[in-house]
């Protein structure tokens, strides 16, 4: 993909999950170890495959906003060349995060360049990269290669295609053996150009910016309207298509009779609603005016 630069490789697989583990499975020996948030999708949400079909561990660190910083991944090179430990070898973000929230160009190149320093990988998870770079104003590549990320899992089903993600590498010495991977992991599709057209069509015009830009203001609509509404708390700062919201059991349980929403508990229920490259501001309005009265049952 051109957006990426010339020296890429890529390659399209079906879901995110399998572009995960795929991508991480090529680059990984089983006695290796992936440094992710406690909240990042391969070790929340992908049912154990990147363990299993890695073979390593997963080091998941707790985070305020999803996101890490070099200073909470620096305690676990400790364990570089010792034998009896799983060795560190891919530092694994995601853009944008699960809470949210999204990496600065500054901070992701301070990952890569840590994990760089002690001879790890960089892995990205941009299941919604699209919606970063739409929110920080940038080029696909500024905060993904330009960067130092070496794997990327580029999302487009979260961005409007029906189907279809892409494995990335910005080195092709790292790609040399993923179409094996790729088989294995069973994401080769046997009618590609259904995959691919989609991936040429998002692209064109950059359709992916307009795409991921109205699920954005539509996220960020959303926030303004309930953000004065009583015992509710927006719990992190809305940078993408995601408000993650504080309130009582009581009025979740109320809106799910309408709408499906994803509940955590952290602390207390924590809603997440999420905006898409369709929402309009009619649905805005509607949810919120729904929201508002659960809140008051």
């Amino acid at each position: 993909m051109q957006e990426f630069g010339s020296e890429t490789e890529s390659f399209f697989v079906f879901n995110g999950t399998g572009a995960n583990v795929s991508g991480l499975a090529c680059v990984t020996r089983p006695f290796q170890a992936i440094i992710c948030a406690e909240s990042a999708h391969i070790n929340v949400d992908e049912c154990c495959s990147p363990e299993r079909f890695t073979g390593c561990k997963l080091l998941d660190v707790k985070t305020p906003d999803g996101k890490l910083k070099p200073s909470m991944v620096t305690p676990f090179f400790a364990s570089l060349g010792d034998e009896h430990q799983a060795q560190p070898a891919v530092i694994s973000i995601t853009q944008a995060s699960e809470c949210g929230t999204v990496y600065q160009p500054s901070e992701i190149k301070d990952l890569a360049d840590i994990a760089h320093a002690n001879g790890m990988i960089l892995h990205m998870d941009g299941a919604r990269l699209a919606n970063a770079a739409a929110y920080l104003g940038c080029t696909l590549r500024e905060i993904t290669g330009d960067c130092g990320v070496d794997v990327l899992s580029f999302g487009g089903t979260k961005n409007g295609m029906m189907y279809g993600e892409a494995v990335i590498f910005f080195s092709p010495v790292l790609a040399q053996e993923y179409k094996y991977f790729r088989k294995q992991a069973g994401q080769l599709a046997s009618k590609m150009r259904y995959i691919a057209i989609q991936f040429e069509t998002l692209l064109t015009n950059e359709l992916w910016r307009q795409n991921a830009g109205n699920a954005n203001n539509m996220a960020r609509l959303l926030a303004d309207r309930i953000a004065g509404l009583q015992n509710l708390h927006i719990a992190f700062p809305v940078e993408s298509n995601a408000v993650f919201v504080r309130i009582p059991e009581s009025a979740i349980n109320t809106l799910l009779e309408e709408y499906f929403f994803y509940v955590t508990d952290d602390n207390g229920p924590v809603a997440r609603f999420m905006t898409c490259f369709d929402t309009s501001e009619e649905d805005v309005r509607m949810f919120s005016e729904s929201l508002q009265r659960a809140l008051v049952q």
